[in-house]
Order: structure tokens, then sequence, then C-alpha cells
């Protein structure tokens, strides 16, 4: 069996969105010769996380109402590599997606070792052929699901269809295909997100 760490790491410098300052995380050590501790600040929305309701819809749900079940299984990775900007309805339409699914769209964006403000997002038609379907979830390698796009549509259209997000995927080395996906967001409460770990197996199945 082999795994895959799918997750970004976390260090001061790191690629953040839109390259702000406020987001970088900030890492200050203290020791005393012999005992070492450091205190991490950082944003919610750090490196690879899970998008909550909240962060985009008024009195959304926090981050603790997604079920951790739901981002424990199998999922489908796609290869989305050929595609240019956006990912539409039209690019997803080639692949075999069902209900309940939970897929996981590389790009572009996995090539990238900085933050790329024109990086391929998934487009509002896009969103709303997966909600249609009744996907569970969806994972993106960069930090924003969208981009350009007045008013927040594919959030909308995603949270409103219970679907959950997960932004900052790492996929450069992974070759399209199904595996068991596991997703830890932080055991965080009553906000609009948590940072993650994400592992894909492959050869592994559910019973």
């Amino acid at each position: 069996m082999k795994v895959y760490d799918i997750s970004s790491p976390i260090f001061e410098g790191m690629p953040v969105y839109k390259d702000k300052k406020e987001k970088q995380p900030k890492l200050t050590t203290v020791t005393n010769g012999y005992v070492t501790e450091t205190r991490l600040e950082i944003d919610a929305h750090t490196g690879t996380h899970v998008d909550a309701p909240l962060h985009m819809i008024v009195n959304g749900e926090t981050i603790e109402t997604i079920s951790i079940e739901k981002l424990v299984g199998q999922c489908k990775v796609f290869d989305l590599t050929g595609v240019n900007d956006k990912v539409t309805k039209e690019d997803l339409e080639r692949f075999e997606i069902q209900r309940d699914d939970f897929i996981i769209l590389k790009t572009k964006n996995s090539f990238d070792e900085e933050f790329n403000f024109d990086f391929i997002y998934l487009e509002e038609s896009g969103a709303r052929y997966l909600a249609e379907i009744g996907i569970r979830g969806v994972g993106i390698d960069t930090l924003g699901i969208e981009r350009s796009q007045e008013g927040h549509p594919t959030h909308k259209t995603l949270f409103t269809n219970n679907v959950i997000i997960v932004e900052g995927l790492r996929l450069k080395e992974i070759p399209e295909g199904q595996y068991f996906m596991v997703i830890s967001p932080l055991k965080l409460a009553g906000i609009d997100g948590a940072p993650a770990r994400a592992l894909l197996f492959e050869g592994l199945k559910e019973e």
C-alpha cells in the first residue's frame, strides 16, 4: 500500500492567498537550552484546509458541523492539467462522476511553487454541474476554489448544496485514479475553516 501526503507544509514564507502579508504564519520559538516550545499563529485558511459555509454565507454553518465521516473514504482524482484558466461543466462532463463522490481536481496549479494570481479555478457552471449530481465534496490544488467571480458563486453553489470544499492540496506527484482519502481538519469550533492534513492511500478499499 502506498501513501501520498497531499497536504502543504506550514512554514514562515510559505505561499499564502494573494501573497497577503497578514496571512503569513508566524512561528515564535523559545528555548531555555533544554526545553523548546514554539507558538504558532496562523490563518484558518492556511495551506491545505477545509472551508466551512460560514466562510462565504452569512450565518452559515461552522467548521465543526462538517462530519469527519464525509472526509474519509473513496475519492476520485481527475487530471485537468490540460485546462487553461478555469474548469467548466464541459471539462467535467467527460469524467464518471456519481452522487456522493468526493472528487479532487488536479490542474496546472500543482506545478506552481509560488502563489499564482492567475490560478486555475472551478467556474460557476462546473460548480452547478457537480451540485446537481450531488457529490459530497471537492478538493483543488490551489488556495482558492474560485477567482474573478463577483459574489463568489462557486463557493455559494457548493455550500448551499452541502458540498464540502477542500483547498490547497498538493497533487504534482498524484496520478489520476481512485484512492482512499483521509482529510483531517484541526478540531476547531465556531469558525469558518480549519487547516488539515490530507492523505491518499493507493490500493486501499472500503469494506
